[in-house]
């Protein structure tokens, strides 16, 4: 893993490396056709995982690592902790590294959990003494005072996991590598993990996190890539990083739904985003225009409709209750025009019909299309939605 030290300054430095699996083609479903086919020389295929990765990682970076899954990050991520090597190229690593791949992995679900975190420290390379420091800070950041005493396999998923990130912030090493790890706990939890976050940035630690959440990479990382298909396709600024990953995303769904995506039905309900060239993306400030349609038996006489983020977070809601549409007379389509003064992410719809009052609920549809809005990169404005604003000098 490591070779001739390098740059004072570098953290990690990857040579033109490269990554190849062979997988046989012919499963094998005993020891014994698997020995056979191997003295046979059975037929392989080789998958190209990793292709002349070159990669520096300066010492106090908060790093990212970003594609979809396939392209190979977790396979850098493993070469990177060590768990595999390069067929070619050279990785070194300037100092102490702790990998937290998969939280948990060395608990015993026969021991309780004060015994998984004395088992959990050892492998972490922490002495019994240096556990007995650390115990009680461990228990409380994951919340599980009232536990401790009970099996590990009596513990739900969310509780194990509490545990085991409690355990893995405690490595005092140079080098911090997280996979996903952001993606498990309640919301709770999360909010302790970026304060967690925020303090590495803080103490100018060197942290490499791979994530599919944009969000994290714009908050956290200081540096960014990119990588598709075993190759580094961009480099740099985390939001430019995240914008590029994001349209790739997107251009991936479109080919993969045609034109699916640019409406929904349910409950004989139908919402459906209008626009001249079916795109599924925008910029900020264009107009989306949606048309809701529903059964033309229903006896509707309001409408409502919400723009939410991807992640489910309530952005923006509309309704008809004071418009006083057709003066009450019932229909069944209605169009919506909306001016997208929101920030860079996906986002979808969401749509109900209703009779005279809010609680006349008729029919709901809860998650419609999905898109895209993109903000430039260059804009002076950051977060969730833009208004017209002006700076204003006191003389």
């Amino acid at each position: 893993m490591s070779g001739n030290n390098p740059s004072i300054e570098t953290a990690i430095e990857v040579k033109n490396v490269n990554k190849t699996f062979r997988i046989p083609k012919e499963k094998s479903n005993s020891v014994k056709s698997l020995i056979i086919s191997g003295l046979k020389g059975g037929q392989y295929e080789s998958l190209h995982i990793l292709q002349n990765i070159n990669l520096e990682i300066k010492h106090g970076e908060f790093f990212g690592i970003v594609g979809r899954n396939g392209s190979g990050k977790s396979t850098l991520l493993k070469l990177l902790a060590g768990i595999y090597t390069p067929d070619s190229g050279s990785i070194m690593v300037n100092g102490n590294l702790t990998p937290f791949i998969e939280l948990g992995v060395g608990f015993n679900p026969e021991l309780t959990g004060k015994e998984n975190v004395y088992l959990n420290g050892a492998l972490l390379g922490m002495s019994r003494r240096e556990v007995d420091s650390i115990y009680h800070e461990i228990v409380d950041f994951a919340e599980l005072s009232d536990f401790m005493d009970q099996k590990l396999k009596n513990y739900s998923s969310g509780m194990q996991v509490r545990l085991a990130f409690s355990i893995a912030i405690q490595s005092k090493s140079d080098i911090l590598l997280f996979d996903e790890v952001l993606a498990v706990g309640d919301a709770s939890f999360q909010r302790k993990c970026f304060d967690k976050f925020e303090q590495y940035k803080a103490e100018k630690k060197t942290v490499i996190l791979v994530s599919h959440n944009m969000g994290d990479v714009r908050k956290f990382c200081t540096n960014a890539l990119l990588i598709a298909d075993g190759k580094i396709i961009d480099y740099g600024d985390p939001n430019k990083i995240a914008m590029h990953y994001e349209d790739i995303n997107q251009k991936v769904i479109d080919q993969e739904t045609a034109n699916n995506n640019l409406i929904a039905k349910h409950n004989d309900i139908a919402l459906e985003l209008i626009n001249p060239h079916n795109k599924s993306s925008f910029s900020t400030g264009d107009t989306l225009k949606v048309r809701l349609s529903w059964n033309s038996d229903f006896n509707v006489k309001n409408v409502g409709i919400a723009l939410m983020k991807a992640s489910g977070e309530y952005v923006y809601g509309k309704n008809t209750f004071k418009t006083k549409l057709r003066n009450g007379k019932s229909f069944n389509s209605i169009e919506y025009n909306l001016k997208l003064n929101f920030g860079h992410g996906r986002y979808y719809l969401s749509a109900g019909v209703f009779g005279e009052k809010r609680s006349d609920i008729i029919a709901f549809l809860a998650e419609g299309p999905s898109f895209i809005i993109k903000s430039s990169s260059d804009t002076d404005w950051e977060g969730l939605a833009f208004t017209e604003s002006k700076w204003i000098v006191n003389s």
